[in-house]
């Protein structure tokens, strides 16, 4: 079991979630896992519908990794049974069901892929056919039975299509029905889905109750932007991270975000505390930037291939990193004669005229796109000259003759 307390547990757990219902429930099921030492069970459902993982499903197996971390059992559901109903959330249309022989591919691309995140020895994968394709139909009438279709038409996607007269089969129907009951099957403790799982998994505690078991607790995750800031995260859209695409790709793709999703993603994804992340919001984005694409592409292969990627960027766009709103200011040619001139005054971080000789010295002045170590060095015989001082300052020097 973990180490941490229960309320250590829940202040982890919460962070980046969008709702849990309910919070109270979920401290007393962490209070009697801790005082038992029996690990919660952790249910999360993955219908194989396509082959490869992106970053949005990633919120979610982070979140998973939290629960694994704290000493909990993550029950890892193959939805294969469920993936030839198609489930239609979100959709205005009756989805397709896969054939068989998607199921199985995409379902063992999907247990490859996670396991880039979870602890494969600490990981239960479960298929939810090994007791659907037992259920009767005397079963299937019972489960239908415990709602009706008032209730079942509550749900957004669903009521949508009816005032609109689109088609719905019965068959959509039995979707949520039939997650509802793997909740059941599995004895859930808690269940973890995106916003647009919320009918389904409160469904489930509902069911849980008809069967005489605790309700599990029902954990939502918000829905991840793409990278166009815009739509959902959806490798149809194109605007997706995959996690088995290559370091220098996923390094690529995080720069490419705007300054307001990468904070956001700095939210969901990283490790730094929140006292960390302020600190690099008082710097220039582009740095907090690098620092986001190093530890995502870090988390989704190793160190040496994320040093490797950010390495990689900066050679390609060395041209293009100094940015559009850096300060400026005005300088007379003949009160600076050296570099170490130039940078003392151009510099609002050092504050000594021996702390720009050092880090002249140590190679941190690019001029212009040219490195610079000598601070005896005469300046550049230009107007304009972009400075980058350090890791995280940047000023464009305009040379005023006499």
């Amino acid at each position: 079991m973990g180490f941490s307390g229960p309320k250590e547990q829940l202040e982890i757990i919460s962070r980046g979630t969008e709702s849990i219902i309910s919070e109270e429930e979920l401290l007393l099921k962490l209070k009697d896992s801790k005082n038992s030492n029996k690990p919660l069970r952790i249910k999360a459902g993955f219908d194989p519908t396509a082959p490869d993982l992106h970053l949005g499903h990633c919120l979610l197996l982070k979140k998973l990794r939290d629960f694994q971390d704290l000493g909990h059992e993550i029950i890892f559901l193959i939805g294969d049974f469920t993936a030839g109903i198609g489930d239609p959330t979100g959709k205005n249309e009756t989805r397709p069901p896969l054939s068989s022989e998607e199921i199985i591919k995409n379902s063992k691309t999907y247990e490859r892929q996670v396991f880039k995140i979870l602890d494969k020895d600490k990981t239960k994968v479960m298929f939810n056919s090994s007791w659907l394709n037992n259920i009767g139909v005397d079963d299937l009438l019972r489960l239908t039975s415990l709602v009706n279709v008032a209730r079942i038409l509550e749900r957004d996607d669903f009521s949508k299509r009816y005032k609109s007269g689109v088609s719905i089969s019965l068959k959509e129907f039995m979707y949520p029905l039939i997650q509802a009951y793997d909740s059941v099957a599995i004895k859930a403790d808690v269940e973890m889905g995106g916003t647009d799982q919320t009918f389904n998994i409160l469904l489930g505690r509902d069911f849980q109750r008809h069967f005489n078991q605790q309700p599990q607790v029902a954990i939502f995750l918000p829905i991840l932007e793409g990278l166009d800031g815009v739509n959902k995260m959806s490798k149809s859209l194109g605007n997706y991270i995959g996690v088995e695409e290559n370091e220098v790709d996923i390094f690529g793709k995080v720069m490419s975000v705007s300054d307001e999703l990468m904070w956001k993603y700095y939210g969901f994804f990283s490790s730094k505390s929140e006292s960390e992340i302020e600190e690099l919001k008082k710097g220039h984005p582009m740095i907090a930037k690098k620092e986001l694409a190093f530890e995502l592409t870090f988390w989704l292969h190793n160190e040496a291939l994320a040093s490797k990627a950010k390495e990689d960027f900066e050679t390609k766009f060395s041209d293009k990193e100094f940015p559009d709103d850096a300060r400026e200011l005005t300088l007379d040619r003949d009160s600076i004669n050296t570099l170490l001139d130039l940078v003392f005054e151009a510099s609002n971080s050092l504050s000594s005229r021996g702390e720009a000789k050092r880090l002249i010295s140590q190679g941190g002045l690019t001029i212009n796109n040219k490195k610079y170590s000598d601070f005896k060095e005469t300046i550049p015989d230009e107007d304009n000259l972009e400075l980058k001082i350090g890791k995280k300052e940047f000023v464009k020097v305009n040379i005023k003759a006499s």
